[in-house]
């Protein structure tokens, strides 16, 4: 069939709060040669798209300003140097923006089969979450088995993602969440410990776990305050990996610490890596937690489900904070 020329999209208006969020209507873009068009089936809502709808995450040069950094449906276009995907292909994809329309474009290496069994709903919850996790905790933390892992927001759906994968490939697992529901939640999905740290001191319950040896490897998305709290927690050699600064980007920090037990502090933001780091991620991926989707070791955990016309809903669940896990968009 021929393809369309426009198509509906989500737009921001302005900057502002989730309410800015208006449906458009847009051209259905072109693939590049190495590109595919992916006829979206549902996208991820994510904590960078309400920061760029805030105003205070713009994408990077060259990217469309359309949100939506992770998609499911099937390939509708290929560019000209794609041989590995056909038109037809079901596919999951990691994407530079413009999730939250009915066509997007994306390199061809940062899509991913449809593990069997998925919706594209499931499926669309892959992307976004399981780069970010395998990037930050398995390639920059280097998490082995046998090591202590403490991720903060535990019920998110970076934490539920990385509390899954952390304990299948052998890892102890705490983290913290804000309610005690939350707590349990996490403790059902592998955490060894959940810490409401609404109610608790969450450094004095890590030592009282795990004495002065520390835990190895934290996966922090709050920053602010918790650097320090999480210098103190690590153990020698211990890895403080950050992702996001939802608590603040600066705090006081005495580094004495880090310095006397060998301690790594690193971070990194998805969006601006290079397409071959991205495809490079993809890969192993693939190679190494496909597989724990298809048997259903690990899987994604959904909360709830919105239209596109209804994003503005979806934002607002999510900085409500009242999800456990991924809030999705169903496009067709």
């Amino acid at each position: 069939m021929p393809l369309p020329e426009s198509m509906t999209v989500i737009e921001i208006s302005q900057p502002g709060g989730p309410d800015v969020l208006i449906p458009g209507n847009r051209s259905v873009p072109e693939p590049k040669a190495t590109e595919v068009l992916i006829k979206v089936a549902a996208a991820g809502v994510n904590r960078p798209d309400a920061l760029q709808r805030a105003g205070s995450y713009p994408p990077p040069p060259g990217a469309t300003d359309l949100l939506g950094l992770e998609v499911a449906g099937t390939i509708a276009a290929c560019g000209a140097e794609v041989n590995d995907l056909s038109v037809g292909d079901s596919v999951c994809a990691l994407t530079p923006g413009g999730g939250y329309a009915e066509y997007c474009v994306t390199p061809a290496a940062h899509c991913l089969p449809i593990p069997t069994g998925y919706d594209m709903v499931r499926a669309a919850a892959l992307p976004e979450t399981f780069f970010t996790v395998w990037h930050n905790v398995f390639q920059r933390g280097k998490l082995a088995s046998g090591e202590t892992f403490l991720v903060h927001g535990g019920s998110s759906g970076i934490g539920t993602t990385a509390i899954q994968l952390a304990r299948s490939f052998g890892a102890r697992v705490l983290t913290t969440a804000g309610s005690d529901e939350k707590c349990r939640f996490c403790e059902s999905i592998g955490a060894e410990r959940a810490i409401n740290y609404k109610t608790e001191e969450w450094p004095a319950v890590i030592r009282e776990i795990v004495g002065r040896d520390g835990v190895d490897v934290i996966l922090d998305m709050v920053g602010g305050d918790y650097i320090q709290s999480n210098i103190n927690a690590l153990g020698l050699n211990g890895r403080l990996v950050m992702i996001a600064f939802l608590g603040g980007s600066k705090a006081n920090v005495d580094f004495v610490r880090m310095m006397m037990r060998r301690q790594t502090i690193t971070g990194s933001t998805l969006r601006p890596q290079s397409d071959d780091a991205k495809a490079e991620i993809a890969h192993t991926l693939r190679e190494n937690v496909w597989p724990l989707l298809e048997s259903g070791e690990v899987k994604p955990v959904i909360f709830e489900t919105f239209t596109l016309q209804d994003a503005a809903q979806a934002h607002k669940l999510m900085e409500s904070s009242a999800h456990m896990g991924k809030i999705m968009l169903s496009v067709a």
